[in-house]
């Protein structure tokens, strides 16, 4: 889905919002479909998540091995939820969003949390400028994986670490069917009930689905170099999967 015009009565341009974004994910319209859940994002997430989004942000933090007076970038913030979850360790986290919309509702509740507009693929830092970096349910929104991969190191110090936050795929085969029938039917409908923009999440919904599993991920993370020592642990059963690598 783009931007489609339609004429006015008086015959000048007009352009309808983005509701949700196609799998291809041109950056524009994953941008505007952020702005779009901005106000009710996080509540709608820890509906959604059955209040589960709240331990995998402890499980990042703790993952990452953050100490006091390190340099962390949490790219993919949204309102800074998971930025302010890292600063908890005594680290310095600033956020980093390609929407402007959570980036604006996350600075009218988190006014002392650094939130900067930045883009995954073309990070306004400098070389090295972090000890680690993360990106928590916003990898798979992003057009080019393998280049997101590579500008994360970019900034990333060497012997520094990743850490990324993403759907995966439920290891058991029963409960993974039970999973994917609730993200395509029940998700959506939940959303109605909480979300400003509902449809987005159905978009969300078929982004997991084509999402690859936790040894196809890792495999990506250890392709776009260069980072090394790349490993995955599960949580909730595999809904969620934290992927873990250090920079060469």
């Amino acid at each position: 889905m783009g931007h489609h015009p339609a004429r006015s009565a008086r015959g000048s341009w007009q352009y309808s919002r983005v509701t949700r974004a196609d799998l291809d994910k041109q950056p524009h319209e994953v941008a505007e479909m952020f702005d779009g859940v901005a106000e009710r994002y996080d509540l709608t997430n820890t509906v959604l998540s059955f209040g589960q989004d709240r331990g995998w942000r402890r499980a990042t933090r703790a993952a990452l091995g953050l100490r006091p007076g390190e340099r962390v970038l949490d790219v993919g913030a949204g309102t800074g939820v998971s930025t302010e979850e890292l600063g908890l360790s005594g680290a310095f986290a600033v956020g980093a969003d390609l929407s402007t919309g959570m980036l604006r509702a996350g600075r009218k509740v988190r006014r002392d949390v650094p939130l900067v507009a930045g883009d995954a693929l073309k990070l306004p830092f400098a070389d090295e400028a972090f000890d680690a970096v993360t990106i928590s349910f916003a990898l798979r929104n992003v057009v080019d994986t393998g280049a997101a991969l590579r500008e994360l190191a970019r900034v990333t110090r060497r012997g520094g670490r990743l850490v990324v936050c993403e759907f995966s795929s439920p290891t058991n085969p029963a409960f993974r069917r039970v999973y994917m029938s609730y993200l395509m039917r029940s998700l959506p409908a939940v959303a109605r009930g909480v979300s400003s923009n509902p449809d987005a999440y159905v978009y969300l919904a078929e982004s997991i689905r084509a999402w690859p599993d936790q040894a196809a991920l890792a495999a990506r993370i250890a392709e776009a170099g260069p980072w090394s020592r790349v490993g995955w642990r599960n949580l909730t059963g595999g809904i969620v999967a934290l992927h873990r690598a250090t920079k060469s």
